[in-house]
């Protein structure tokens, strides 16, 4: 398995991440690679909301991870008032790879080398099951709106 994949099922497993209902949190290998939410719906048979989507933005010079529903873009100019920044954009492919030890389109919201800001969309609270991104852009992994705000730390937020 790759290195990003075992790191992330890591963290789930000593984080006792639970997908729907008891199950706990298995990282699932694809056979294509799912680099966007449509791709990640299309290969799960799931809505395309129920994709969160870990994308990094450049937070003023910092690394803020944003868990998307992938249903929605993020709104950039309210979630730099959100967080209190003046300038947040998409990072590049570089920067993502630095703050995360990820690729883009396989960005997990854990196993990063150092904790993220993390921001997780309101929206996927309607869905019992979300599917996030294992580290690689072959590997997704099932939880809830609940454990992916435990499991990262992260904040509650509207982010559309």
């Amino acid at each position: 398995m790759h290195p990003n994949v075992t790191a992330v099922q890591d963290v789930l497993d000593s984080a006792s991440a639970r997908a729907g209902g008891d199950a706990p949190s298995r990282v699932r290998m694809l056979p294509d690679a799912v680099s966007t939410a449509v791709a990640a719906a299309a290969a799960l048979n799931v809505e395309v909301g129920q994709i969160a989507n870990s994308l990094i933005f450049d937070a003023d010079g910092g690394p803020l991870l944003v868990l998307t529903s992938g249903a929605h873009r993020v709104d950039t100019t309210k979630v730099a008032a959100l967080v209190g920044v003046s300038t947040l954009k998409r990072a590049t492919p570089d920067f993502v790879r630095t703050h995360t030890g990820q690729p883009i389109g396989g960005v997990a919201p854990v196993a990063h080398p150092n904790p993220l800001h993390t921001l997780v969309d309101t929206a996927l609270e309607q869905y019992d099951e979300v599917w996030a991104a294992g580290g690689i852009p072959h590997a997704v992994f099932p939880t809830t709106y609940a454990e992916l705000i435990r499991i990262t730390s992260g904040t509650p937020a509207e982010v559309a």
